[in-house]
Order: C-alpha cells, then structure tokens, then sequence
C-alpha cells in the first residue's frame, strides 16, 4: 500500500528517559525499512524544531542504541507557545511561526514527537495549527493521560527498587529512619510501586495528603514491635493535610519557603514528632540514567513501530498507547492538559495496606 508519508520528522523532547533510543529506532527503522518513508531528525527538541537544526537519519545511526539511555537526538524542555524569546514580536509566539515555516520548506508530512505531558499538550497544540502530528508517551512518572503504561516508567522503578532495598541495610544498621526522595511531581506512580516493591513502612504521595500525627503512630507502633529500623518513600509532590487545603498561591508560597526537597522536610517533622534519628536520600536525576529495562525496551519498540505504520496510514492527530494490552491510537485532545493521578480505588494501594504500609492518611 502506498504510503501517505513520504517525508516524516522525529524529535525527543522534555525530561529524558530510558527507551527513548529504542522508540526511535522502532520509528525510523519501521518507517525506512517498511514504508520507504524519509526520516528527519530534530536535534534538542522543540527548540531544533524552532531553529532548524535538524539532518536526515541514516540507517546506521540505529545501530546499537537499543540498550543505550538518553536520546541520540537531544532534547530540551522548550514550550513554544509560551516562549517569548525567539522575536522582539509581543502580538503572537513567532516559535511557532518557525515550526510551522521549518515544517513547510522540509516538506515533512508528518512529525513524531516522543514526550511527557507538557510536549503532549504542545504537541496537540501543533496539530491544531494544521500540522500532522503524531506522539509517544516517554515519562518515568507514567502520569500521562489515556495510557496504561508510559515507556521510561519500568526501568526507573527498577532503580528506585533497587535503591530502597539498599537503604535497607544502612537503616538497619544504624536503627535509623531512612527517607527516600523520589520523583513524582503530581502523581505517585513511581512512589507506590517501588515503595511496595521495596518493602517501604511508610509511602507518602501527591493523591493522598499526609497526616505527620498519623506517620508518627505507625512508626512508634513500630518501635514497640521490635522493629527498630524503618523505610520513609516519598513522591517529590508529596503534600501535607494542612497544604491540601491552600489554595495554588499560599501552596506556592509555602514551598517556597521551604528549606531543601520535600524529602527532607519530611525527615525532619519525624524527627522533631518521634525523636527517631532520621536521614535523606533524595534519587534526584539517577532515577532517569542508564540502559532501559526489557519492559521499556520492548514497549518503546511497540509504540515506535506503531508510529511508522500510523505516518504511513495517514493517521495523524493522535498519540500512541497502550490500553487493556493493546497499542492504540487515542487522539491528542484527550491527552493534553491532563495528569493521570493513581486513582484512590487503585488496587495497589490496597495491596499496601494489606501488607501494612502507612499511606500517611
């Protein structure tokens, strides 16, 4: 069947991730290989797409990058509809002027762009200025509206994992608190499945604001039973009872004033409220690194090959993903401006509870 893409863009944008080089080769390859499409790489994301510095890639750039971390092409966390920098203009974003300018004279009929919830929504933003866009879901968060599963989101689980059972052995030693920072803005995914995974005490996340009277109790109950060590995971958007209920700016405020990370925050309410010694280890940017797990790999491939078949197609304004086991595409409305929070019903956080992990609440 002839394809209604001939020539067809790429870029990677937003926080990195591990399986972005896989999902590109999948993309790519499909595309050359299967479809005889023309890819043309982006090289730092949006901003490449706003300044044209991209190159038509070539088969051999793919060799080997399925196990490798980061992207080949680079990227960048440009939002160019709300970037003022690019032109002394003030009446409209001239970065999209540029896209859409770089889009025409590279004849591109198509744009994949693999990213989180901020290059979704641009993205979505893309195709409603008539550019045919299709998109991945890349986030270790796994906080990406309309899909079960983002790629990025197993093999940071891993590390996180790996992490906590480490601390283990530290807190036992020194009949310590240890609390572990994880990333995890506005959803907990990466927080609840590690710290179930990990055999974490005390599991605080954005969904579920923390009562420090209720962490208290469960850890001195601990102390009582003998267990003289404990494991504190914490989302970086972990939220107090008390900030739940401000409003955007007295939270914002309130953050702002707060000395370090969430993590230690927390660290010190449960030192000053049990006199536990407690210490801090935040993942930070660790959490990202490294070669993608099986899962992701496979999972990028999935979506990329479905990407290169949908460009073919003719199937734009949609993102790619994976529901009820299926890849699928679901169109980009549904997906941008949304945040896919762990639902309260979840069935892992009854498993935490089960095993009597303390949700804060």
């Amino acid at each position: 069947m002839k394809s209604a893409t001939k020539t067809c863009g790429i870029l990677t944008s937003g926080g990195d991730a591990p399986g972005l080089n896989a999902a590109i080769r999948a993309v790519a390859r499909t595309a050359m290989d299967v479809h005889g499409i023309t890819v043309v790489g982006f090289e730092h994301g949006y901003r490449g797409l706003i300044e044209n510095r991209s190159r038509v890639l070539k088969p051999t750039e793919f060799s080997g990058i399925l196990a490798r971390g980061g992207t080949i092409l680079g990227t960048s966390r440009e939002k160019p509809f709300k970037d003022k920098n690019w032109c002394d203009e003030t009446d409209a974003p001239c970065a999209v002027r540029s896209i859409k300018e770089n889009y025409r004279n590279l004849g591109l009929d198509g744009l994949v762009i693999l990213g989180g919830n901020g290059s979704n929504t641009t993205a979505a933003m893309l195709a409603e200025e008539g550019l045919n866009i299709i998109s991945l879901p890349k986030t270790i968060d796994n906080d990406i509206a309309e899909t079960d599963m983002t790629f990025g989101f197993h093999t940071a689980l891993s590390v996180a994992t790996e992490a906590i059972d480490r601390l283990h052995s530290t807190a036992s030693s020194h009949n310590r608190i240890m609390v572990i920072e994880v990333m995890g803005h506005k959803a907990g995914w990466l927080a609840l499945y590690s710290g179930v995974a990990g055999g974490g005490d005390v599991i605080l996340l954005p969904e579920i604001p923390y009562d420090l009277q209720s962490i208290s109790r469960h850890l001195d109950q601990r102390c009582r039973d003998g267990k003289t060590f404990s494991i504190v995971v914490v989302a970086e958007g972990a939220r107090s009872v008390e900030e739940a209920a401000m409003d955007k700016k007295k939270f914002k405020k309130a953050r702002e004033k707060m000395s370090g990370s969430i993590g230690y925050r927390v660290a010190e309410e449960i030192q000053t409220a049990t006199g536990l010694d407690s210490r801090v280890t935040v993942l930070g940017y660790l959490q990202r690194g490294g070669t993608p797990v099986a899962f992701d790999r496979i999972l990028a491939t999935q979506f990329g090959t479905a990407a290169a078949n949908m460009l073919a197609a003719g199937d734009f304004g949609k993102m790619v993903a994976l529901r009820d086991g299926n890849i699928v595409g679901v169109p980009l409305d549904k997906v941008a401006g949304r945040v896919k929070a762990v639902p309260l019903d979840h069935e892992m956080f009854k498993a935490a509870r089960d095993v009597g992990t303390c949700l804060g609440d």
